[in-house]
């Protein structure tokens, strides 16, 4: 980080991560935070404050990384931090369902502008579909009993409600994690769209660095993670074709160095200080080549 540099901070949440990033840029750093929970926001913006100008703060999706940065004459820029964790201020919110420790509504939107709650989809989604999104976003391997076990006690209102059905499914015994904890990680992924808006912040990334910039994400379970590693790894990379093609059709040329092979993961010191970041991996990787635009308000040009 480099002071007078320009930053995103595309899950700013509470401003914990920016404001780290504010103190290591001074003087002169500027940063970019995107937030789609607007009460999130509201507190980063309280705890942001004495940055002034410096900071600007956007309530949006980071799916809109490269509409957003030109929209606010912030590109090219030096470094993208994505941080893919829940809030502490999400999870212990009573009103948020993203938790099956206390009960609320099945809600789980990252923010009030989303259409489609929790709700919408145990109570609406045929039993196939409702099998497919537990299997496919939480890796549940029960997803048909336990859709066909929602589809039966139609219609559920609550977490804990979820949640003690999940509980009473035969064979289901206490273990490290709670039973019910893929069933909740696959609704929150569907309702918010999340490996989706990851693949394209991911590709926009790419195109609002500078040369020499960076993006930085912490992810924290394997989806997440594999869909990150193969990014960085495809972008870092020259032909990109089959093997089986004999001769490169696709002409890729590398846009990213990896910083780190291997992932980034906290110490036993740190996860005893915060047991919830015990399965956060940090991926780096650092820009290569100068995008093709860097003239603010031209969204949408590419070099990749």
């Amino acid at each position: 980080m480099r002071p007078g540099g320009r930053f995103v901070d595309g899950t700013v949440g509470t401003g914990g991560h920016a404001e780290a990033i504010m103190e290591g840029s001074s003087p002169g750093g500027r940063l970019l935070g995107i937030d789609a929970d607007p009460e999130a926001l509201e507190i980063a913006r309280r705890r942001l404050d004495p940055y002034g100008p410096a900071v600007t703060l956007v309530n949006d999706n980071f799916s809109r990384l490269e509409e957003i940065c030109h929209a606010h004459g912030f590109a090219p820029v030096d470094g993208i931090l994505l941080d893919l964790g829940l809030s502490s201020l999400q999870l212990d919110s009573a009103g948020r369902g993203f938790s099956f420790r206390m009960d609320a509504p099945l809600d789980m939107r990252f923010g009030p502008a989303q259409p489609a709650t929790a709700a919408d989809i145990v109570n609406g989604y045929p039993e196939e579909d409702l099998a497919a999104i537990l299997r496919d976003y939480g890796e549940e391997r029960h997803s048909r009993l336990i859709a066909r076990r929602i589809v039966a006690a139609r219609p559920i209102r609550t977490t804990r409600e979820l949640a003690s059905i999940i509980e009473r499914l035969p064979g289901v015994t206490p273990g490290r994690i709670h039973p019910a904890t893929r069933t909740f990680q696959a609704l929150r992924i569907a309702v918010n769209r999340e490996l989706d808006s990851l693949q394209e912040v991911l590709r926009q990334a790419v195109r609002v660095l500078a040369a020499g910039g960076r993006l930085v994400v912490i992810s924290y379970h394997s989806l997440e993670d594999r869909m990150v590693k193969q990014f960085m790894r495809e972008e870092s990379r020259g032909c990109i074709c089959p093997p089986e093609v004999p001769v490169c059709a696709c002409h890729h040329t590398p846009t990213l160095q990896l910083v780190n092979r291997r992932p980034v993961t906290p110490g036993e010191a740190e996860i005893a200080e915060n047991p919830r970041s015990r399965s956060a991996k940090l991926r780096a990787a650092e820009r290569v080549q100068a995008p093709a635009s860097t003239t603010a308000g031209t969204p949408g040009q590419s070099d990749a």
